[in-house]
């Protein structure tokens, strides 16, 4: 009997916290989404229900370009970060130690801060202007800690009997890289580019850093809003960026289960 207590006030006590734990994460983002239809000024002062904010933010023009930018920037080095990656697995297959290809996991571990500075550095040394390029070269430089440990996993697990097979049946390299290399890597590829994109638009420090006086990002934008002072506006930003996050990570969530699927056929 007591033992039969004991687990059930166990259960009871491990449901409370996970329950305090999920309203810890969750209730803050309720908050803001929820506030983001207010109709007044004042952030925690409810009033009644509008969509003045969300109206107000697509009638803002540096908003629009900010947007604008960071799309431009994610997609790009997006792009990027996957020709490279796609580029290196495949050109580093013949070799031998796989140390090397730890250098990629730097980009994981070491604080965007570093990255940041460092990336700035390296601008200001060669003499070359902050702008596109720079958050491009800065963006494909984090991304490439994601993209190539993804990749490098899914070429691992690929038969090399297919390629043999296509090299065997008159297949150029060429040929066998698009037909049957490229269509398997598909899954990974679009798990990492989904990864890649998000931690593009959701990037400051290197963008902070390497964006200069003319282009600002998304990210940035925010920022400055923030530093002067609390707009409500800031609730609806947020919550568009959080349905366009959420809609990402369903998408990776469905890759996962595709390159699931394939690497047990």
């Amino acid at each position: 009997m007591i033992q039969v207590a004991s687990n059930y006030f166990k259960g009871l006590w491990h449901n409370i916290v996970v329950v305090m734990l999920y309203t810890f994460i969750y209730l803050p983002i309720l908050v803001l989404v929820l506030f983001s239809f207010n109709e007044s000024e004042v952030s925690m002062s409810w009033t009644s229900f509008s969509l003045r904010w969300y109206y107000l933010l697509w009638n803002t023009p540096e908003l629009l370009d900010s947007l604008k930018v960071s799309f431009i920037v994610a997609s790009a080095s997006t792009f990027s970060a996957l020709f490279l990656g796609v580029c290196f697995v495949i050109g580093s297959s013949c070799w031998k130690t796989d140390h090397v290809y730890s250098l990629f996991y730097l980009n994981i571990i070491l604080p965007d801060i570093v990255l940041g500075i460092g990336l700035l550095t390296i601008f200001n040394f060669l003499h070359l202007p902050l702008g596109y390029g720079s958050l491009i070269v800065g963006h494909t430089l984090l991304g490439l800690g994601f993209a190539i440990p993804i990749i490098r996993a899914r070429y691992l697990e690929l038969d090399p009997v297919l390629t043999e097979a296509s090299l065997d049946l008159g297949a150029t390299y060429i040929q066998t890289m698009m037909k049957v290399i490229f269509p398997l890597l598909i899954p990974s590829l679009l798990a990492a580019g989904l990864i890649i994109f998000t931690l593009s638009l959701d990037d400051f420090m290197i963008s902070f850093f390497c964006s200069g006086p003319t282009l600002q990002t998304l990210s940035v934008y925010v920022f400055s809003m923030i530093r002067t002072g609390i707009d409500p506006s800031i609730n609806a930003l947020s919550t568009v960026i959080l349905v366009m996050s959420s809609l990402l990570i369903l998408l990776l969530s469905y890759s996962k289960l595709i390159n699931r699927v394939v690497s047990h056929e």
